[in-house]
């Protein structure tokens, strides 16, 4: 037995130790926050009460909306609240909680939006059939197998991380409890937990991607074949929202494996965690809304509503 008090609490560095950089960063973060809130809040009450927006692609709306909104309340206000009252302590419990939920509400995201984009498909390539396959119950099945696949995946290296032990350092060098910095600062063999971590990585951006990826190409193959160009741009246009989406996803996801050099490794995957838990989130109900006319149709209706029924 190693000679060592056990950890009980950690301490989280944040982004900056600059007074007047967190006083922006603060203010920054406060703001994509409450728009992220607002944004996907109004998505997920319109997706419930407008009778317009009953089809399964506003039902996976509705979804992701829930999940971005779960997202980045994981991580984003523990953080707003360390930069106000520099307490930047996190118990063990505390820790090891955000990182699940964090993990969870993040893999849930790429499997959704494969999902989403296997709707995509069956809409543009299967129109005929389109309320056939994609009904509520298989909407449903889908929407529970996103989840049921994520916890399979966290289950094994959570449970192997939750016996790690800390001795030597309680500093996480991030804003948040993330699986590196954690795994960095145990004094635990974590070699194998690593490579299960990068495995399951890997196979969940990979598998995701190549779904999405088929599903834009049988997409094109399908809009490229169809005679005029109104056609076209409108198959298109019904895309666009979930292109964009997709595309800061993972091509922020993707950067984070592109690493500069070990030193600076750290400083790029904050910034690009910055990104993923508050930037994205904040611009997706905004990406749907501005390129949508229903949803447009929708907050107008809503709007009419509310306005009608002061008076």
């Amino acid at each position: 037995m190693r000679n060592h008090t056990a950890i009980t609490t950690f301490i989280l560095l944040g982004l900056t130790d600059d007074p007047q950089l967190q006083v922006l960063i603060f203010i920054l973060l406060l703001i994509t926050y409450v728009l992220s809130a607002v944004g996907n809040l109004t998505i997920l009450i319109l997706t419930l009460v407008d009778s317009h927006l009953k089809t399964a692609m506003y039902y996976f709306l509705q979804n992701f909306s829930f999940l971005e909104i779960s997202f980045t309340s994981a991580c984003i206000p523990r953080f707003l609240y360390s930069i106000a009252t520099g307490d930047r302590t996190i118990s063990y419990n505390a820790c090891a909680c955000q990182l699940f939920f964090t993990d969870l509400f993040g893999i849930v995201e790429f499997f959704l939006l494969a999902t989403m984009s296997y709707d995509r498909y069956v809409a543009i390539c299967k129109p005929l059939h389109y309320t056939t396959i994609m009904n509520h119950v298989v909407c449903k099945r889908l929407i529970s197998g996103c989840w049921i696949i994520t916890l399979l995946i966290i289950f094994p290296p959570l449970t192997l991380g939750l016996g790690l032990e800390f001795c030597d350092s309680n500093i996480i060098d991030h804003f948040a409890c993330d699986a590196k910095p954690i795994l960095k600062i145990s004094c635990s063999d974590t070699e194998f937990i690593e490579k299960m971590v990068l495995f399951f990585s890997a196979f969940i951006l990979i598998v995701t991607l190549m779904f999405v990826v088929w599903s834009y190409a049988s997409i094109i193959k399908t809009i490229l074949r169809f005679p005029s160009a109104q056609q076209k741009k409108k198959a298109f246009s019904t895309c666009s929202s979930h292109i964009i989406v997709v595309s800061i996803t993972y091509g922020s996801c993707i950067f984070i494996y592109i690493k500069p050099s070990a030193k600076d490794e750290m400083a790029t995957n904050k910034g690009v965690s910055v990104l993923t838990t508050s930037i994205s989130p904040m611009l997706n109900p905004f990406i749907y809304t501005l390129r949508n006319k229903q949803v447009k149709q929708a907050i107008n209706d809503l709007a009419k509503k509310l306005l009608f029924s002061r008076h």
